[in-house]
C-alpha cells in the first residue's frame, strides 16, 4: 500500500520578503548535514537558492546543496540518518530530476516545507551553476530586482504548481549565467 502524500507536497507558491534569519538557519542546517553526511561528503554543503541572497524575495524554504561521492550511496546508507533528522526523501521518479537526490524537511506542523536538500554527485555541473547563480544575484542589484519581478509574476501565474513555477525560471537562470536557452541536466 502506498504511503499518503504529505501535505507539504501540495504547498502553494508564496513569496516572502527576505528574512536575515535565513542565513543563520541555513548555517545550522548545513553544519548538521555536514556531520550526517561526513562519510560521503566531497565538496561540502552550501546554502543556495533565493534565501541565500540578501534582499531577494523568496519562498521561505532554505535550499541546501551537498556534493557527495555517490548520490545513491547517500540514499542507501545515510537515508536512516537523514530521516531521523526530519528529512523526507523524494524518489527520483517523483522528483523528475535524475541527476540529483532530493530531500524535504517539513516544519513541525508537517504542512509546510522548511528546507530542501539537493544531493549532487561530486563534479556535477549543477554544483558550479547553482553557486554561480547565487553569487551573480548577490553581486548585481539589477539582476536581483529583475529576478524578484519574474518570481512574483510566476508565483501569481502558478500558485498551485511549484514545478511549473520552478521550470519557468530556467531561461532567466541561463541568461544570468551568460548562456542562451534553458539549462538542462541529464
Amino acid at each position: 500500500m502506498a504511503e499518503p502524500v504529505p501535505a507539504w507536497a501540495y504547498e502553494r507558491v508564496g513569496l516572502s520578503p527576505h528574512d536575515p534569519r535565513w542565513a543563520g538557519t541555513a548555517r545550522i542546517e548545513a553544519e548538521r548535514l555536514a556531520n550526517l553526511l561526513a562519510p560521503w561528503l566531497a565538496d561540502g554543503v552550501e546554502h543556495i537558492g533565493s534565501t541565500a541572497v540578501p534582499g531577494l524575495a523568496a519562498k521561505p524554504v532554505i535550499d541546501l546543496m551537498a556534493s557527495v561521492t555517490g548520490i545513491d550511496d547517500v540514499v542507501d546508507e545515510a537515508g536512516g540518518r537523514l530521516a531521523a533528522d526530519g528529512w523526507h526523501h523524494v524518489p527520483p521518479p517523483l522528483d523528475g530530476r535524475p541527476w540529483r537526490r532530493f530531500y524535504v524537511k517539513p516544519d513541525e506542523s508537517g504542512l509546510r516545507r522548511r528546507a530542501h536538500l539537493h544531493v549532487l554527485a561530486q563534479g556535477h555541473p549543477r554544483w558550479d551553476d547553482q553557486l554561480a547563480f547565487r553569487d551573480a544575484l548577490r553581486a548585481d542589484s539589477g539582476l536581483r530586482r529583475a529576478y524578484t519581478e519574474l518570481k512574483r509574476r510566476l508565483a501569481r501565474r502558478h500558485p498551485d504548481d511549484r514545478e511549473r513555477y520552478t521550470d519557468a525560471k530556467a531561461a532567466f537562470v541561463a541568461f544570468a549565467l551568460g548562456r542562451s536557452g534553458e539549462i538542462r541536466y541529464r
